[in-house]
């Protein structure tokens, strides 16, 4: 062990006699761990199940009342300055209620410890908060509040019932005014000014009594509001300090990188899309093992995180695998810590195109069904401009309208339609917006399933913390729902026919990984399962009302993978 650092840095049990040195430290939004990084996690993966220091329900009793969950657990392996090979390990946010433990390098700012200005500032808060909820639920108020509500009622329900009946009479003097000059005999000079008179004479009521009731809300207000004021003032102390509570943990949690440059989390994410840190940003494994690194003299080599443990309800993590570090949380801490670091290429920047054609199944002169290779944008990106959209574009300069009618995510493959006209685009949308077009997709996954045939309704929304992954969510998303049934079990895997009735982003992806669902990712899903050659999904049929012919159209073509 490194005698500067007996507690953290880890010298591999292993023999690197014949493992890869990393020449560059992995892109950390997408990658697969490297030679050395896989070594150490599973060392970390050993010390987990073999340590007995600290006890934490990761929620792989198979208890059914379980509550625990897993966690992610990262190694980061670094060369000391003797230039011996080692790793550092870190956790993602606290382990078994806390933040230290030994093995595992500290979080970069720790605002539990003992004595804080944070936890000072807490109790400051829940003082207030205390104070708040003695004036909001005393007796008295609550009386005084039940009591206004009460009279702003009786008031709005008599005045309107004065407004109905000043209504009805001014319809009534309507009617006389008309009618007398069908009648010469009466004196018509009287009748209309006893008419005014009476539309004066109610006007007057109504003023008087909705002054009368004013006096009456006015009264009342005048007992609400010393309490309602002493609450206001509370409240807006309470927001002052949690402010000034914010801008000190923000020039705490200050992030390093190899170059010595230092940036507090407020700036880190000043000109990011939230404009303002995330909760639990700075908390991830990589954070806190970069910046242990930098602060202690470590060169950072490689990274490798994995999930330890029961999925969340609403994503999906597998015990055991390997994922990248989110964007939404770690984007701007990461991209300031690696500078000056020699870090891979971004391959998301690379033109997953290049080299590949689009195959035409069907031509008219109203439309085209085509069947785009996986990994082939469908529209342009904000990086990479090549896709279905501009190819076509190309290919048929003299078309009309957007062309692109949907869309398959990039890494899927299959049949999509291509309008060649405004007019056929807007009734071909028609037909996705009614869902009278019919799809059928054929994916490859992982397992073997149980049952032949299914639906699964389980809705999504963004995960605005690691985009594009897509959550489960029963509160806030949107209605998603698939039909499915076996084609094949074989080797292992399962061949499934997918019909989804709705359209959201990663549906299908989702549907088949998520426990909830059919708790088998699709081969090849670089997002809900493992990453492979290709997503194993495909577009393999398409049903729908050609716009021009009336014809009802249905293209077919099998998967090859």
């Amino acid at each position: 062990m490194d005698p500067n650092h007996p507690s953290y840095f880890n010298e591999f049990k292993s023999s690197l006699k014949d493992v890869t040195i990393d020449s560059k430290f992995v892109y950390p939004f997408y990658y697969s761990p490297t030679q050395l990084g896989l070594l150490a996690a599973e060392e970390l993966k050993d010390f987990l199940i073999e340590q007995k220091d600290w006890e934490h329900d990761f929620g792989m009793n198979n208890d059914s009342k379980n509550s625990g969950i897993g966690k992610m657990f990262g190694v980061l392996v670094v060369k000391n300055k003797e230039g011996k090979l080692g790793y550092l390990a870190a956790f993602s946010g606290k382990l078994a209620g806390k933040n230290h433990h030994p093995h595992f390098v500290p979080p970069v700012f720790d605002m539990l410890e003992e004595d804080s200005f944070f936890l000072k500032e807490i109790q400051q808060l829940n003082e207030f908060n205390r104070k708040i909820k003695i004036l909001e639920t005393d007796e008295k108020f609550i009386a005084l509040n039940k009591l206004k509500e009460q009279l702003s009622f009786d008031a709005n329900k008599a005045l309107t019932n004065i407004k109905d009946k000043i209504s009805i009479a001014k319809a009534a003097r309507k009617t006389i005014r008309q009618n007398l000059s069908q009648d010469e005999g009466l004196d018509h000079d009287s009748i209309l000014a006893s008419l005014r008179k009476e539309s004066i004479t109610e006007q007057a009521f109504y003023k008087n009594q909705r002054a009368h009731w004013k006096l009456e809300q006015d009264k009342l207000e005048i007992e609400i509001s010393p309490i309602m004021e002493e609450i206001q003032s509370l409240k807006l102390d309470r927001k002052n300090q949690s402010s000034e509570l914010q801008q000190q943990l923000f020039d705490n949690y200050k992030f390093f990188n190899i170059l010595g440059e230092q940036k507090n989390i407020g700036e880190l994410f000043s000109d990011s899309y939230t404009q303002k840190p995330p909760a639990a940003a700075g908390e991830c494994a990589a954070p806190k093992l970069l910046q242990y690194a930098y602060l202690h003299g470590l060169q950072p080599i490689t990274i490798a995180e994995f999930w330890w443990g029961q999925s969340p309800k609403s994503d999906i993590r597998v015990h055991g695998q390997y994922y990248p570090a989110c964007r939404g949380k770690c984007g701007p801490i990461l991209a300031h810590m690696l500078k000056g670091l020699e870090v891979a290429e971004n391959p998301m920047l690379k033109n997953p195109a290049e080299g590949k054609s689009i195959e035409i199944i069907y031509q008219d002169e109203y439309l085209v069904v085509i069947n785009k290779p996986a990994e082939f944008l469908a529209v342009p990106g904000i990086h990479i401009k090549d896709s279905v959209a501009e190819r076509m574009r190309s290919l048929f300069p003299n078309s009309t309208g957007p062309l692109v009618v949907h869309r398959l995510d990039m890494s899927t493959s299959g049949l999509m339609l291509i309008a060649l006209t405004s007019e056929v685009y807007i009734d071909l949308q028609k037909q996705f917006i009614e869902r009278k077009i019919h799809k059928e997709y054929e994916a490859l996954l992982e397992g073997n399933l149980s049952q032949d045939k299914g639906e699964i309704r389980l809705p999504l929304r963004l995960d605005i913390d690691d985009r594009p992954r897509q959550l489960v969510c029963f509160k806030h998303g949107k209605s998603a729902h698939t039909n499915w049934e076996v084609i094949e079990r074989k080797d292992g895997r399962t061949r499934v026919l997918f019909q989804p009735i709705t359209g959201r982003t990663h549906q299908l992806r989702v549907h088949a990984a998520h426990s909830l669902g059919l708790n088998a990712p699709i081969v090849g899903d670089d997002l809900y399962g493992k990453m492979e050659n290709r997503l194993h999904l495909h577009a393999a049929k398409i049903i729908f009302v050609h716009p021009v012919s009336k014809e009802t159209m249905e293209i077919k073509l099998k998967a090859s993978f």
